[in-house]
């Protein structure tokens, strides 16, 4: 299967959860607002969403696919499978003692996650609740990036990336049902997640019992192996996950700055993540069983190859996506959240936020495009490094910028901090020789510039044309934009303008050519 195949099939179903993910996010603005209450549950379903976005996203495909794709090769299904079930009870019992002393220790937890709710009567005893009943998702949806690990590896990637539109579908049931029993709608989110993580479990186990890698528990063993996945899950759940952590020190300090703060970050970020999700999951779950078997085979110019095409995709996707968002901004936040509960000092807020994230949006991608090339080789420790010293950079900045900038600071911060990371996990890449970047990527790059470049000088003369033809449409301070219908079709009609600027320059400048094009198409099919 090439790397365009299984960029194509992840991609496709990780586009399909993001819509239904900012589905869910659309209702839970219109119900919950970005007040107490929404913060309340967005930092309970952090906690469990953390642990899950590291071991989902980083420590089970790094860690786990290299590893078991080598037996694989090497000693046949049987032994395979032998290994998946001695990691799937380690894992089960290590989270299940895990996840009952989080939630006892949760009145504690959240004096560090959330130490402003302190000043607010009521917070801290509404997010605990919240965060004791959501927390069981961890063990179901932590058992389910095992399987999707397994599945990885056996290069079925449909079903995995499908999972987490079961958990959109099912937060938006539990919404609605909240709201139609007239119900608190946050306690009823909360119940939603953690019947989210059963679903998805079973969802994958029918898929492995398809390809006969039914995983049955057992008591846990230390063997080699399991040492060996452990030895290497350890660093890079904090290696893998910078961007998660740094979402974290956002959260905590902006629990210090006033009731919202914390929606306001929630709620930009979201929308930052759809391009970060659609293209950074699927080129990190793609390419690390790619680069695993190009290595196992000794073929470095077929891995080097593939490392640069894939840190082309990223670019040739999120450089428009950075400058498109942060030219459309406030448009995207009024189409997108402004109604109900949402106000328009919330979706100022938000704008101003997801500005600042978008300056990010390229580095968060190209670090699940990175981080295989040192993973696939069984190097855990240097990502290790290099996440640590933007995690500190982050802490410092967010700091810094509290006091002059607020929120925005905070998420400008995480944008330069995700720079920094992808800088040094290159340079290192590089001194190795496991990245030497090609003619075509190295001429690529500043064509697709140039096209973005174009794209957000015809993105702001179209946003000034709509406030000269059509006034405060998408709203002014203080007040709400015009009929939801106008916004939506003016902004949709921005948007593929600006697409197609961009891509009209893409093939003007040479970035990408038609044959290319074409040529991929074919690989694909």
């Amino acid at each position: 299967m090439t790397l365009l195949r299984s960029f194509t099939t992840v991609g496709s179903f990780t586009l399909l959860s993001r819509v239904t993910g900012l589905v869910r996010d659309v209702l839970t603005a219109t119900y919950l607002g970005a007040g107490a209450v929404a913060d309340a549950f967005f930092i309970a379903f952090q906690i469990p969403n953390l642990f899950r976005s590291l071991f989902a996203e980083g420590a089970f495909s790094a860690g786990f696919v290299p590893i078991f794709t080598q037996i694989l090769a090497r000693d046949g299904q049987a032994k395979a499978k032998q290994f998946a079930d001695d990691a799937f009870s380690a894992l089960a019992a290590a989270l299940l003692v895990f996840s009952i002393l989080m939630i006892i220790a949760m009145p504690l937890v959240l004096i560090v996650m959330a130490p402003g709710f302190a000043d607010i009567p009521g917070q801290m005893g509404k997010t605990t609740e919240l965060a004791r009943i959501a927390f069981p998702y961890l063990f179901f949806v932590s058992l389910t990036s095992l399987q999707s690990g397994v599945l990885n590896a056996f290069d079925r990637f449909a079903a995995a990336a499908a999972a987490p539109v079961l958990l959109n579908i099912t937060l938006i049931a539990a919404l609605l049902a909240g709201v139609g029993a007239d119900g608190d709608p946050a306690l009823f989110l909360a119940w939603g997640v953690f019947v989210a993580g059963v679903v998805q479990f079973l969802w994958l186990a029918q898929d492995c019992k398809r390809i006969g890698m039914r995983f049955r528990f057992h008591r846990p063993r230390l063997t080699p192996e399991v040492k060996m996945l452990l030895s290497r899950m350890a660093p890079v759940v904090f290696g893998a996950g910078i961007y998660q952590l740094n979402l974290v020190v956002n959260k905590m300090v902006a629990t210090l700055i006033s009731a919202g703060a914390v929606s306001w970050l929630y709620y930009a970020d979201r929308v930052n993540l759809l391009p970060v999700g659609v293209i950074g999951v699927a080129v990190g779950v793609a390419l690390v069983p790619l680069l695993s078997r190009h290595i196992q085979n000794g073929d470095t110019a077929a891995a080097n190859a593939n490392q640069n095409r894939a840190i082309e995709i990223c670019l040739l996707f999120t450089l428009p996506a950075a400058g498109g968002i942060a030219m459309l901004a406030a448009p995207i936040t009024s189409v997108l959240f402004e109604r109900g509960a949402f106000s328009p000092a919330d979706r100022e807020a938000v704008a101003a936020a997801l500005v600042a994230f978008s300056f990010g949006l390229p580095a968060y991608v190209l670090n699940k495009a990175l981080t295989p090339g040192f993973f696939s080789r069984g190097d855990t420790r240097t990502p290790v490094k290099a996440a640590l010293a933007a995690f500190i950079v982050n802490v410092v900045l967010n700091l810094m910028a509290l006091k002059f900038w607020g929120h925005v600071g905070i998420a400008l911060a995480t944008s330069v901090s995700a720079w920094l990371n992808i800088l040094i996990l290159g340079v290192v890449l590089h001194r190795r020789g496991h990245l030497q970047i090609d003619a075509r990527l190295g001429w690529g790059i500043p064509k697709l510039i140039i096209a973005t470049a174009v794209m957000c000088a015809a993105l702001w003369y179209g946003a000034g044309f709509v406030a000269a033809e059509m006034g405060p449409l998408f709203g002014a301070e203080g007040q709400h934009g015009g009929p939801f219908l106008m916004r939506m079709a003016v902004l949709a009609a921005l948007i593929s303008g600006g697409a197609a600027v961009y891509g009209l320059g893409v093939l003007a400048t040479g970035a990408a050519r038609f044959a290319d094009l074409r040529r991929l198409r074919r690989q694909g099919n």
